[in-house]
């Protein structure tokens, strides 16, 4: 039992847990309806075996920095638990697994767009980005923001502005919802040598941007409304959810604390997680929209 632990948590259950979350409410907005039960089991299963692949690449990759950070050093490769070999076979076999699910049993786009996601994180984010620049998180975050984009997809084979629109919302809350946390842990960055920007322009300056770019999230969050595909309930949920954001945002120029990032960090995930609450709450009590006629196109 202790070994399959150690194999889980090479998944990173709750990052992947967030991502395969919003994955699910993609695919119940794309019809009025239950989705149908092929697509939301498969495509379910596929997109989190897919993400339990491209974090284990990241155990992976990741490797030397992880033994030097007190956030990752318990990790199974870090400690020695798992040999790099394990690990290596174990996000192959899952990666390919995850494929074949969703290009047999759920559909081909779905499938590219998943293989893109985790070749974006893994390679292109961890391998690349994370060690090159501090814009890493910014320019490497459109892999994580794609999930809502899969679960449309996957219940109906095509793309859909409502569920770019939703990609583009975790995009932009991606550099806020991350720079928290490198405030808080920019020392455990700057000794792994990881261009983090805490470290490379400071911590003011990433407060800074924070703010700035929550003041963009909260704009981008109220898109669906402004373009007809949600109604007054997300409105309402969405404007409260920024108000919220952007207190924190405000509060962490001048943050009562050294743990005052942390609780913001910990305010962003309650914030997208029930944004997208919001979103399906809204789809399912709201007045009709727009995407439900479109949707069905896209099944029939």
């Amino acid at each position: 039992m202790s070994l399959v632990r150690e194999y889980l948590q090479l998944t990173k259950p709750r990052v992947v847990a967030l991502l395969v979350f919003c994955a699910v409410i993609g695919m119940f907005l794309a019809v009025p309806g239950i989705p149908p039960w092929r697509a939301l089991v498969f495509g379910t299963l596929g997109i989190w075996m897919a993400s339990g692949s491209a974090a284990a690449f990241n155990h992976l990759i990741d490797e030397r920095i992880d033994k030097l950070m007190a956030r990752t050093a318990r990790r199974p490769l870090a400690t020695g638990k798992l040999k790099a070999r394990q690990v290596l076979i174990f996000a192959i076999v899952l990666g390919i697994v995850s494929m074949l699910v969703l290009a047999l049993l759920v559909n081909g786009l779905t499938a590219v767009l998943t293989f893109g996601g985790l070749i974006g994180y893994a390679l292109v984010y961890t391998a690349y980005l994370k060690r090159a620049t501090p814009q890493n998180i910014v320019i490497g975050g459109l892999a994580g923001a794609i999930p809502p984009v899969l679960g449309w997809t996957a219940v109906t084979g095509a793309l859909h502005p409502f569920a770019l629109q939703m990609c583009l919302i975790i995009f932009v809350w991606t550099p806020p919802h991350f720079w928290a946390l490198a405030i808080f842990r920019r020392e455990d960055y700057a000794r792994a040598e990881i261009p983090m920007l805490p470290v490379t322009h400071g911590v003011a300056y990433t407060r800074w941007q924070i703010l700035l770019y929550t003041i963009l999230l909260v704009l981008v969050s109220l898109l669906p409304s402004v373009t007809g595909y949600s109604g007054l309930i997300y409105f309402g949920g969405a404007a409260v959810l920024g108000a919220g954001f952007l207190y924190y945002a405000i509060r962490l120029m001048n943050p009562p604390d050294e743990f005052f990032a942390m609780r913001v960090f910990k305010y962003s995930i309650v914030y997208l997680m029930a944004l997208f609450a919001f979103s399906l709450a809204d789809h399912w009590l709201g007045a009709p929209m727009l995407q439900h006629g479109l949707a069905l196109q896209s099944v029939g």
